[in-house]
């Protein structure tokens, strides 16, 4: 997890190999379970999509009935999304995401009781609540260990896991659905589930267990490492100041920027919701099959995120980088759109 990052505004008298080797040992400690967790959290977003085959024949759902199902889950995620982050400032980044994990695990797990359309929709905006902060709430926590100028590169990270769990999990859903179906007596969608919400309730135990809220409590980092990696995040922050949701609406961009942002989300759950299902509709039946075609998209983000987690964090470059990258988006998903196997018969 080598981290030759761009040491924008460091101070002079600092030791950059000294700080780039504590950097490393940082996130050699903390990401590989954060990136863990961030990829359950999107493959029990997209798991639905290959659940979608059985389960609508199972609860006799129609297309629009599983939709409004499918997106009831961001319903409920941007109801909790602020509240969710309000208490996790107040009670402890590590205590928060470790309840957030444990109960959406239990919820995703819940899911194999569903055999009505109401309970259908029930649980899908209860994992979405429960599910609430967690992204935000990760990206907080890294603002706690990681210097302001390394934390393009860790974000990127942190966002690969989701390319891996499309990339891993989508032939995942696809073996699960055709190798489990009856598996003691119960339905391949039902496993898909289970495997999916299980895990999240042990590694939110991890969370609780081996992460910590401040630097100054982690007994693996020596009395001088703990003043270096504090001093250099104070460093870049040294303005920060409390405020207001407000005050933040009236920052230059911020407005736009969660436009563009909600845009993104829009087409890039069109996907997550529906692509086994344009892939099944163009011909193809194997479950297996339908995942490993599932995953090309994620090949291409995966490559994406390090190529982009490589370049500068200057913020001028970043947001030219951003929008250049966000053209090829927009021309793959016109391409989508005027696909026969997108439009009706």
């Amino acid at each position: 997890m080598s981290l030759n990052v761009l040491e924008a505004g460091a101070s002079p008298s600092v030791n950059h190999d000294e700080e780039k080797a504590l950097v490393s040992k940082v996130a050699w400690r903390l990401m590989p379970l954060i990136m863990v967790c961030y990829l359950f959290a999107f493959f029990d977003r997209i798991n639905i999509s290959f659940a979608k085959f059985q389960l609508q024949t199972d609860l006799s759902l129609s297309d629009t009935a599983y939709g409004l199902g499918a997106g009831l889950f961001v319903v409920g995620y941007v109801i909790f999304e602020v509240p969710s982050n309000m208490m996790l400032y107040k009670v402890g980044a590590r205590r928060w995401i470790a309840r957030i994990m444990m109960s959406w695990g239990l919820a995703t797990a819940a899911m194999v009781f569903v055999n009505s359309e109401w309970q259908f929709y029930a649980l899908r905006f209860v994992i979405g609540a429960m599910e609430a902060g967690f992204a935000p709430g990760v990206l907080y926590y890294l603002t706690l260990w990681f210097p302001q100028h390394y934390r393009g590169r860790i974000t990127s990270m942190l966002f690969l896991s989701s390319a891996f769990a499309g990339l891993v999990g989508a032939p995942f859903s696809g073996l699960v659905l055709q190798h489990l179906d009856g598996f003691l007596d119960m339905r391949g969608w039902h496993w898909l589930f289970l495997l999916g919400g299980v895990p999240c309730i042990g590694l939110g135990l991890l969370v609780l267990t081996l992460l910590k809220d401040r630097i100054e409590d982690a007994h693996w980092l020596t009395p001088a490492e703990k003043t270096l990696l504090a001093s250099r995040i104070a460093h870049h922050e040294p303005h920060k100041s409390g405020g207001s949701l407000l005050a933040a609406l009236r920052i230059p961009g911020f407005l736009t920027l969660g436009l563009i942002y909600f845009l993104i989300q829009v087409a890039s759950y069109g996907l997550n919701f529906w692509a086994p299902q344009l892939i099944r509709s163009a011909g193809t039946e194997s479950p297996v099959m339908i995942g490993l075609l599932t995953a090309i998209p994620y090949i291409c983000g995966a490559i994406s995120m390090v190529v982009i987690g490589r370049c500068p964090t200057r913020p001028v470059s970043g947001a030219s980088l951003s929008l250049d990258w966000l053209q090829w988006g927009r021309l793959g998903s016109s391409v989508r759109g005027f696909s026969p196997t997108t439009r009706p018969s």
